[in-house]
């Protein structure tokens, strides 16, 4: 199991992801009416469909195999208009140099693509389909633990979790853990959902993290959660 990335890989990582999260707020504010309007709709739909058995999100795609924008260990199918990228995970250590800047800059990257025993391989973004949030899928070396302690080592590494709330489900013939469970963001004084899900191939533990911008994007998000859930096969 890798070692948890430390107290001060996170405090960077949410300088980070809050200069993020400013950089969107105030690109959103001067969107078009209509585009805002639209994305407004979208999210209204996302969420009606949440709580009518995630039946009215669309197919895009399917993503996982070979030659597809993210290839992993698992293939399953993400929602339309949802865009899939690969991460580069790469250290980047033999061009960093000795600077200050680099390993500051190293140390931000680790803290971002590492978590637990996980590395981040693949997000699928949500703002296409009209939404603020990934879907993550992080990946790790093959070994003897179960999905269940592949996510709470997950979790372990990541700070201001609380009422985590664990299930076993199965798609197909893969047999996986849940959890659900709320952050605790102390940089934005605010708690939001977050959903993860983990399975174990031959080839190493997959998670699948769907976090969002704040509790209403994140219950906007679930349908396309539980498409890439309900269709999670093995590659």
């Amino acid at each position: 199991m890798l070692v948890g990335a430390g107290q001060v890989r996170r405090r960077l990582a949410q300088v980070a992801l809050l200069a993020g999260v400013l950089t969107g707020c105030s690109g959103a504010a001067e969107d078009d009416p209509k585009t805002s309007a639209s994305a407004s709709t979208s999210a209204s739909a996302s969420a009606e469909a949440a709580s009518d058995g995630y039946t009215a999100v669309k197919r895009g795609g399917t993503i996982g195999a070979a030659g597809s924008d993210c290839e992993l260990p698992v293939t399953f199918d993400i929602a339309q208009y949802w865009e899939a990228e690969a991460v580069a995970a790469g250290t980047g250590k033999d061009e960093a140099g000795g600077s200050e800047d680099s390993e500051l800059a190293q140390e931000i990257a680790d803290a971002l693509l590492h978590q637990g025993p996980v590395t981040a391989a693949c997000e699928v973004d949500a703002k296409p389909a009209g939404n603020i949030g990934f879907l993550r899928i992080w990946t790790g070396e093959p070994g003897d633990e179960d999905a269940r302690t592949v996510l709470e080592a997950f979790l372990a590494d990541e700070n201001g979790v609380s009422k985590a709330k664990y299930s076993a489900f199965k798609a197909g013939a893969l047999a996986g853990a849940e959890v659900k469970y709320l952050v605790t963001s102390k940089l934005l004084e605010e708690t939001k959902e977050e959903t993860a899900l983990a399975v174990t191939t031959e080839k190493g533990p997959v998670v699948i993290h769907l976090g969002g911008m704040d509790t209403e994007e994140h219950r906007a998000m679930l349908p396309a959660y539980e498409l890439a859930k309900r269709t999670l096969r093995v590659g």
